[in-house]
Parts: structure tokens; sequence; C-alpha cells
């Protein structure tokens, strides 16, 4: 069962088309009867889960009593898939290494893709999966202690300035983290959420797998480059769409600035005021008329270029995940984001 189960694990992309409404190759609805009947014989079905070690499959099959296979609901019924077949045009400003994606949230709906599957460096994008599983395994309210480790080898790492002993809330750490990208409280976080760095690196990891980013894989919780932290354009839509479930994330990343104040390891209080790295938020640059931006997350390292992930609404409020990665620099970073945000049809 589990070799099975791995060769549709590698196979996952194609099987995500296969939900009623999608155009089904006659070939592919032979394999899904063949394997049917192979793991639960003829009349049966079975639940299939999306992680590494399932006892089943990843999809449902049923035959229904006329002896006809159908398909079941899939666990990416409720996600954007990129149909491989499917020609997106081409955006002149993005060039042919970029990726980039426009996701339409409530359609189910890819509008643009380009080198969604290549893998590529997420930079800082990264704290949008180290912010996920804060979230899912703590409480905002958790005090978080600073130790040792938050002063970053990286002199050109973004810091907040975080001294051992230093405490917050982990609600203070997530505004930090997700509006000023600070890689030091990134540490901090992983830190005290995983008990050591290592624990919660394997929780990011297994989080992506869970959600079905086979393109990524995770080293540290910050986005410092090294050759074996990657992902691509369309699992960190995944990570990203899953982050947007929770709605003190949607806040935090719409925000333009923050300030509060915490604790040294001898009580005195430290006060922190932060500005976001997002420049529409800053009223720096602006998207297309009737594009509202709510928010989202940048990432920039020589490696991973300039990237940025956001979430925007059309004039009827509809929402649509925009994702840029790799662009050459930061203002071709926007102008290629822009670019994507004019392909939302507005009505």
């Amino acid at each position: 069962m589990k070799c099975i189960n791995n060769g549709l694990l590698s196979a996952s992309r194609f099987l995500r088309g296969m939900r009623p409404g999608n155009k089904c190759r006659p070939f592919a609805a032979v394999l899904f009867l063949c394997l049917s009947t192979l793991l639960t014989g003829c009349g049966s079905s079975f639940d299939m889960r999306f992680t590494d070690n399932a006892q089943n499959s990843n999809f449902n099959m049923l035959i229904n009593a006329s002896g006809s296979a159908e398909v079941a609901e899939s666990f990416a019924s409720d996600l954007c898939i990129v149909d491989p077949e499917t020609e997106y045009g081409a955006l002149e400003t993005l060039g042919d290494s970029a990726s980039a994606a426009l996701f339409d949230l409530n359609g189910n709906r890819t509008i643009y893709a380009q080198n969604v599957y290549t893998k590529v460096y997420p930079a800082s994008l990264t704290k949008i999966m180290t912010a996920l599983v804060a979230l899912q395994n703590a409480s905002p309210d958790m005090i978080l202690t600073a130790s040792d480790n938050v002063y970053l080898a990286d002199a050109d790492a973004q810091v907040a300035g975080l001294a051992p002993g230093d405490t917050m809330t982990l609600d203070q750490a997530l505004h930090i983290l997700l509006i000023y990208s600070a890689n030091d409280v990134a540490m901090m976080i992983a830190e005290n959420i995983g008990g050591d760095v290592g624990t919660f690196i394997r929780m990011m990891n297994d989080e992506a797998k869970r959600l079905g980013a086979t393109q990524t894989n995770f080293i540290n919780s910050n986005g410092l480059s090294d050759a074996n932290h990657f992902t691509s354009a369309y699992d960190m839509y995944l990570v990203f769409n899953e982050a947007l479930q929770f709605s003190v994330f949607q806040e935090i990343i719409s925000m333009p600035s923050y300030t509060t104040v915490y604790h040294d390891r001898d009580g005195n209080i430290k006060e922190l005021t932060v500005n976001s790295t997002n420049m529409y938020l800053q009223n720096v640059e602006y998207p297309p008329t009737g594009i509202t931006v709510i928010g989202g997350k940048t990432g920039t390292t020589t490696a991973a270029g300039h990237c940025l992930v956001q979430l925007v609404k059309d004039t009827s409020g509809r929402p649509y995940i925009a994702i840029v990665m790799k662009s050459l620099n930061v203002d071709l970073l926007y102008d290629n984001m822009n670019a994507l945000l004019r392909l939302i049809p507005i009505n």
C-alpha cells in the first residue's frame, strides 16, 4: 500500500485536476478504476488524505451500482488548480525566470500561472509558514523568551534587536515577524513553540506535506539562504491560503505599522515601532484601479530575488491571491505584481 500511495503523491498535481467539472482524460479514468479495484475491491470505497504515511491514497474512488467509476471530492476540491495544458498567456515584464500566479479564491480558479512548479528560494516568505505553525500550536498570549540564538551570524539579516532574556507574547512576536520580517523574532518563535529549532523545522515540513506542498523543504524559520531551503510559487499559494484561515493572520498582514512594548531580562520596558515591508501598505506603490491590497508578505535575498505574496480584493470584495517570485529588483517586483493584478476582471 505504501508504494502505491507514494506513487500517487508524485502524481498529485495531475490528479488534483480530476475533480467533478474538470476535463478528465480517458486513460486517467481507467487508472482510477484499476487502482480502486486493486485496493478496495468492486463495490467499495476508501477515504484518502494527503499525507505521506496515510493508510490509503489521496483521492476517493467509488464504483456505483451500475458498475461505472465515479471520482469523489478530493482533498484539493476547494483549491485552485493549475492545469499544465492550459495556456495562461505571458506578461512581458515578468521575464522567463520569474514565477508568478494569480488565483481567484471564490471561484477556485487559476487566472494566471508561470513557472509555478519551478524550484525557487522563498526568502522571508518562509515566515508565513513560521506564523502558521505557531498559530496552530500555541495561543497568542503565550510568553516567549529570547535565547542567545537571537544573535544571528548573518550581518545583513533584518532584525528587531532582541537580546537574550527579552520576553514578549506570541501575538507581539507575530506582528513583528510578519510586518517587519524580523529574523531574530523568527528564531525566538521557533525555539519557544518547538522547544528547539530542529523540532520546529520538522513541524514546518510536516505541515507543508499535509498541505500538499511537495516542492518545499524548510531548513530554518526565517528564510535566510540555504541551498536546501526551497519552495515553489504554487506551494506558497497553498501555505498562504492556509494561513489566511486565521483572522489574526489577515489582520496582521494588513497593518502598515505596529508599535509595542516588551521587557528585557530585568523587567525593564523596551519599546519598538516597525513599518511594513509591503510598499502598497506604505503608499509608495499603488495597485490598479478597482483593486484593493489587503496585505501580504515580502521576501528578499540575493538567491531568491524579490518576492511578494498577497491577498487582494476587487470592487465586489472578491478575494484573490497574487504571487510574484524571483523578480530582479524591487521596482520590477511591483511592476510585475501590478501586471498580474490588471488581469483581475473588474465589473
